[in-house]
Formats: C-alpha cells, structure tokens, sequence
C-alpha cells in the first residue's frame, strides 16, 4: 500500500518549513489520521552539552511532533555537521547524499502511515545532492506540493517564482501557507497578514490555507480568527 503523501517547500531558507510541518503533522492526528514527517536529508548540527553528543534540531521536533513514534534515522536518514547545502555540508566530511536514498527513505513509510509530510531543504531549487534540487527530489516523487512563505515584505516575489517553477515542472500545488517566523509588527498602516494572503490568492490563483501565527504553538488565521484545515479534502482536490 502506498501511503498519500504531502511535500512541503519553502520560498527561501529559514521561512518555517519544519515548523509547518510539526504543524500539520499535530492537525493530522487530531483528525484521526496516523502521519509520518520525512526530511530526507538535514545540515546543520549543535551539540548537547550534556551528552557531548550532535544532535540536530530540526530532526528533534519532527520527531516530538509524532509523539516520538517512529526512529529518528528514519524521520532523517541523511544528517550532516556543518549548516551549509546538504552536498557541500556531506563534501566537507568525505561523504555525499546518497541520491537512491532519498527515494528509498519515503518508501519505507507507504506500510507504515496514512500520511507521509516530506520536508524539503531550503528553498525550491536549491541543491539537496550533487546532481538534485530540491525540486528534482519533488518531481521523483510526484506529491502535491505546499509552499510555505514568510510572512514578510518580499513574500509575493518569492512566492509567485516558486508557483511558476513548480507549475513548470507539472506538480500539483496544494496550498500556500503563510507563516508569521518573526513576531508581527503592530502598525495599522501595513496589514501584511491581510494584504499579502489576497494579494497571493489573486495573482497566482493558488489557494492560501491561511498564516501561521508566531510562537512555538501556533495557530492557523484567516481574517483575524483562528481555522482549521480538512487535510482529507485537501489532498483528495490535489
């Protein structure tokens, strides 16, 4: 049995994609759906002072986000020391992606859950191995596809490039997320939260689930008040 699946992209790097995906993963199970978090390869590491040990955070809170449920090795299969692009990071430790990998590592969920979120690296195009972008791994794949974009000036720009690159390559796009990584300004004069999700929906006709509030628990805002997302609904419109 091949399990749906959900690859999540960000317009840039540090937009909140694992974020969004602890998100979604947390509404997921709420619905009753059992879901997997795959990030098929992860740069960047600190060390735990008390354990003398390199521990990667990214990896540390998809884990949490599934209640622990399912081995580390398999959320991230692929982790490297130095934040830098997964190949560079890999090439500073005599080692490479192993592209095969990538692939095999989203397999081994379809027995396993009904849902597998796949967090990509970076933005959209940027490499995730010595031949791949990240969108090469999406095209591999074939999952619908949901951009996850900062809420910030420069979110149309990056957001409407990434839908026509996506587009491009012939994948579904599920949604666009809005997500508020820093904590908002409160200015009258510049309703980002408002302006950015209308003016996104009506350039690019793709549909915005809605923005992320700040915070370690954040919540989904459309028109100042909190929603909800039917996940089934979705990826059965995709």
């Amino acid at each position: 049995m091949t399990c749906r699946r959900l690859f999540i992209t960000g317009t840039d790097t540090g937009v909140g994609k694992t974020q969004a995906a602890c998100w979604i993963a947390r509404a997921m199970t709420a619905q009753g759906l059992c879901v997997g978090l795959y990030k098929p390869v992860c740069s960047g590491a600190s060390t735990a002072a008390a354990a003398d040990r390199p521990r990667w955070d990214d990896v540390e809170q998809l884990s949490a986000a599934v209640g622990h449920a399912f081995p580390e090795d398999r959320i991230c299969p692929q982790r490297f020391f130095a934040a830098l692009a997964p190949p560079v990071a890999a090439m500073l430790e005599g080692r490479s992606v192993d592209e095969l990998a990538l692939v095999e590592g989203a397999a081994w969920w379809d027995d396993v859950v009904e849902i597998l979120v796949i967090e990509g690296v970076g933005g959209w195009l940027s490499p995730i191995s010595r031949t791949m972008t990240v969108a090469d791994f999406a095209v591999r794949l074939g999952a619908p596809v949901l951009i996850v974009a900062a809420n910030r000036l420069g979110v149309i720009n990056h957001s409407l490039l990434t839908i026509e690159s996506i587009r491009a390559r012939g994948l579904p796009i599920a949604g666009l997320l809005l997500n508020q990584a820093e904590a908002p300004i409160e200015d009258d004069r510049c309703p980002l939260e408002t302006t950015n999700l209308q003016e996104l929906e009506s350039r690019s006709g793709v549909a915005v689930l809605g923005t992320l509030s700040h915070g370690s628990r954040p919540n989904l805002i459309r028109a100042g008040e909190p929603i909800g997302v039917d996940w089934n609904r979705l990826l059965s419109a995709t």
